[in-house]
């Protein structure tokens, strides 16, 4: 069992993986740049970037990002922080192993800016989500979520703060139940053999 790792930036959810003890063995990037690559490798892990930039459609960008994917022949592959919309035959060649977080708690704010826009909307509560990845953006049966309350002086970086400290509790939990083949989806919702707590709340900063 492995996983294949994709991100575009920092890579700090990739790097609470590995503090889980999961079993990565790629890291991919369409940023040559990204911070995440730098701490694959000091993982010894496979690194590879894939740029966008380099593909005239998005199409032939998520053949070629597939094509390095398998290289690895993974169980699973992790969005983290993959800033790239994923075209619908990308998808359904990973239907059922294609996991991403997202930092809302999902149906609301998907999208970019969700803290912000959390803020912005009054929400007295705010969170991360992971799922399954559809063809819909930041839609899929949800996993698991991690909620923290909205402070009346919060900002949008203070909150992504809390929020991502939730991220790096949840997503090793979630992948790990993927892992094990403990999840169970009907009718577009997800269970977890053994009755695993799928909602996380935390009051603490």
């Amino acid at each position: 069992m492995s996983i294949v790792v994709l991100i575009s930036g920092r890579g700090s959810n990739m790097q609470a993986l590995l503090a889980a003890g999961l079993p990565v063995s790629a890291v991919i990037s369409n940023v040559a740049d990204a911070a995440g690559l730098a701490i694959g490798r000091s993982h010894g892990l496979a690194t590879c970037t894939v740029a966008h930039r380099d593909f005239a459609s998005r199409e032939d960008f998520d053949a070629a990002l597939a094509d390095e994917i398998d290289r690895h022949a993974p169980t699973v592959v992790a969005l983290a922080g993959f800033m790239r919309v994923l075209t619908p035959a990308f998808v359904r060649h990973y239907e059922g192993r294609l996991i991403n977080i997202h930092p809302s708690l999902l149906p609301s704010f998907p999208g970019l800016d969700t803290h912000a826009r959390a803020l912005a909307a009054g929400v007295k509560v705010h969170g991360c989500t992971v799922h399954f990845v559809t063809a819909q953006l930041d839609h899929g049966p949800i996993i698991i979520q991690a909620v923290v309350p909205v402070r009346p002086d919060d900002t949008a970086a203070t909150l992504a703060a809390r929020v991502l400290r939730q991220e790096h509790i949840v997503y090793p939990r979630a992948l790990q139940w993927v892992l094990d083949g403990r999840l169970v989806i009907g009718d577009g919702v997800v269970r977890v053999r053994g009755n695993d707590a799928q909602l996380v709340y935390s009051d603490r900063d």
